[in-house]
């Protein structure tokens, strides 16, 4: 199918994007290179679709679905919101992310690259065209980009033009599809899909899988976990994100790290998981707010730490005594310093949950095994030689 055709179709709600995927996370190279790729008319992959009845599935974002069929796109959503964002201009109705990734791209009429608006380099060169203005301009309007830059010379003018109409071309690519249909493609199945085509390289995190999967039987489960977010947000605690709220659900609710230990718990489970899940880390944050001064995002350290400390406040009810306030914070800066969590996280977490399990387990023997694994806790000055707010060293100066 043409571009041109998809983008029309996601603005007629006949292609959708289904509740379980997650949201935006291209960045602005990405972006230039897909643009770079389809003006050369290099392959970018095609997109897999899933046709369906809207009513047996929930779609992302503010969107009405066709009556039926609509089609979900499983691989693809990067592409086409990228897409979608440079040549209208304007991100598509399932849009969750930053549109920043796609706005003010610009395409050099003389040696057809494409960057990104940068004031200081393209102010006065006249031959940087903003690309969404030239995809949104009508035919007799595509002149007033090349005029300027051509100043007169009727070679250049041509040349131009010509590299205008290719880039506008962009529209008129077609991306080869592959759609999956028939009444035995269950949503369980389709997920299971959509995780298998996804789980390569680099594209989605393992929390990312086990989030669709459970957005699959729960579909308000991701904008529920983002209210949490907001709100913890808004309270100057900005750096957490989706699978570090998901990874305390886990902990909380399974006494494990990895997130495949959630794939037998039902959408009860789940629920109760992140309501425990998000009282015990609203009981954290006040701790480390009182007891440390670590008031807000820039100045938390090891946030890794929050999942297996949220698993003891779950554990003692959210009720802890004065000595397991003060115990549990040691062990949070002891190991933040010592940089516990900054190596394989799922790993050090396994260990460390199981050094709380009863009979033998507690806050007593989660200490114990920091102190054999680091050694000695004790802070230097040279610790604090050339550490710049990056530092696991640097909220030390701020404890009080």
């Amino acid at each position: 199918m043409k571009v041109a055709d998809i983008l029309s179709h996601v603005d007629l709600g006949f292609i959708a994007l289904p509740v379980f995927q997650r949201g935006y996370v291209w960045n602005r190279d990405q972006v230039r290179q897909l643009f770079s790729s389809m003006y050369r008319s290099y392959p970018v992959g095609g997109l897999l679709l899933w046709g369906t009845q809207s009513s047996s599935v929930s779609v992302r974002g503010d969107v009405i679905p066709a009556v039926s069929p609509v089609r979900m796109l499983l691989d693809g959503q990067q592409r086409v919101t990228s897409l979608y964002g440079v040549i209208r201009g304007t991100p598509p109705p399932f849009f969750d992310g930053n549109p920043r990734a796609f706005q003010e791209l610009h395409f050099h009429l003389e040696d057809e690259s494409f960057e990104f608006f940068q004031p200081v380099r393209m102010q006065n060169d006249q031959r940087w065209v903003d690309v969404s203005k030239v995809m949104k301009a009508g035919e007799d309007e595509i002149a007033q980009f090349a005029a300027p830059a051509a100043a007169d010379d009727t070679t250049k003018l041509m040349r131009y033009m010509t590299r205008l109409g290719k880039l506008r071309g962009i529209r008129e690519r077609e991306l080869q599809e592959e759609e999956i249909s028939g009444e035995d493609k269950t949503i369980d199945v389709i997920v299971d899909i959509f995780n298998r085509v996804n789980s390569g390289g680099t594209k989605l995190s393992t929390g990312d899988l086990a989030l669709a999967r459970i957005c699959a039987d729960w579909p308000e489960a991701r904008d529920e976990m983002q209210a949490h977010l907001a709100r913890w947000g808004k309270d100057g605690f900005d750096k957490f994100d989706l699978d570090w709220l998901l990874r305390s659900v886990n902990t909380v609710l399974t006494g494990r790290a990895r997130f495949a230990f959630l794939s037998d718990k039902s959408t009860d489970d789940i629920r109760d998981g992140l309501k425990r899940a998000v009282s015990a880390l609203d009981v954290l944050l006040n701790l480390v707010c009182d007891r440390l001064g670590l008031d807000h995002g820039a100045v938390l350290f090891s946030r890794n730490a929050f999942p297996v400390m949220a698993r003891f406040i779950d554990q003692r009810g959210g009720l802890l005594s004065d000595a397991e306030q003060s115990r549990l914070m040691y062990w949070y800066v002891a190991g933040a310093i010592r940089g516990r969590f900054s190596g394989a996280t799922e790993s050090t977490m396994e260990q460390d949950l199981a050094a709380l399990e009863p009979p033998s387990g507690g806050l007593d023997r989660l200490i114990e095994q920091l102190e054999l694994w680091s050694g000695s806790v004790e802070i230097q000055p040279s610790h604090f030689d050339a550490a710049t707010s990056n530092s696991r060293f640097y909220p030390v100066g701020i404890i009080r």
